[in-house]
């Protein structure tokens, strides 16, 4: 079995300085994308909701009508009924008979009143839910419009960017294979908590190019020998000298 080969500090630091390099490049390609992926998912989830409350209108209309047909249905029921018990008050034997035939028309009049009423509060229901079904419908074309812009812009911005940042992430599996794992997992834990994601930094004006805090001239001197891993004690990023960053 071949025995895995030992890398020096000095090249475990280049190395990461590399691959810091290639990251960065990768988040130049994605800041040139910018907000379009945010922007683009809001749309999408924007449409998918104005399409379902679009439906819900639609089916609300569909439940208003048939309300309206059933009430008028009734409303004939009750006006055949008061033509029947009108026709029965010409033929009662008694008071009593007239007074339950005259009863039962009060009733199915105040039945007709109650129905139109509902006939007419469903009527404006159907023509406020048609109101804002037009405004959703306008709305709902403004947001499609602007989604396909946006999704063109996103897609033109990808197929130009997408060979170059394969290309990128390629080199970056292929150079994360070389560096320790343990020491790859703290550079990239550094550079998540970094703002502008960088995770190793070389000195600049004798002060960390991370947060351009002051370093001590023998802590310059100890990263410049690249003995071992030194980290800025403001920020916490790695720190190499500017020479191995290939810096004059």
């Amino acid at each position: 079995m071949a025995k895995e080969k030992e890398y020096t500090v000095e090249e475990r630091l280049k190395a990461l300085y590399e691959l810091q390099t290639l990251l960065s490049e990768i988040d130049r390609i994605k800041t040139l994308r910018g907000e379009l992926p945010l922007e683009v998912k809001d749309l999408e989830d924007s449409i998918i909701g104005l399409e379902t409350r679009l439906e819900n209108y639609k089916n609300d209309i569909k439940e208003f009508n048939t309300s309206v047909a059933a009430h008028k249905v009734g409303i004939q029921e009750a006006q055949a009924l008061i033509e029947k018990y009108t026709e029965q008050q010409n033929n009662v034997r008694n008071n009593k008979e007239f007074d339950h035939l005259t009863k039962e028309i009060e009733y199915q009049g105040l039945e007709i009143e109650a129905r139109d009423k509902k006939v007419r509060d469903l009527t404006k229901m159907i023509n406020d839910r048609k109101e804002e079904i037009e405004e959703l419908q306008q709305l709902l074309a403004d947001r499609k419009a602007d989604f396909q812009e946006k999704r063109g812009e996103l897609d033109e911005i990808i197929a130009e960017t997408r060979q170059e940042e394969e290309k990128l992430r390629e080199q970056v599996k292929t150079l994360e294979q070389d560096i320790e794992p343990r020491l790859l997992a703290s550079f990239k834990r550094i550079r998540k908590n970094a703002r502008n994601g960088l995770g190793i930094v070389y000195i600049q004006r004798d002060a960390c190019g991370g947060c351009f805090n002051k370093i001590p001239p023998q802590r310059q001197m100890d990263i410049k020998l690249r003995k071992k891993v030194i980290v800025c004690e403001y920020c916490g990023r790695i720190m190499i000298d500017p020479e191995l960053a290939g810096v004059e």
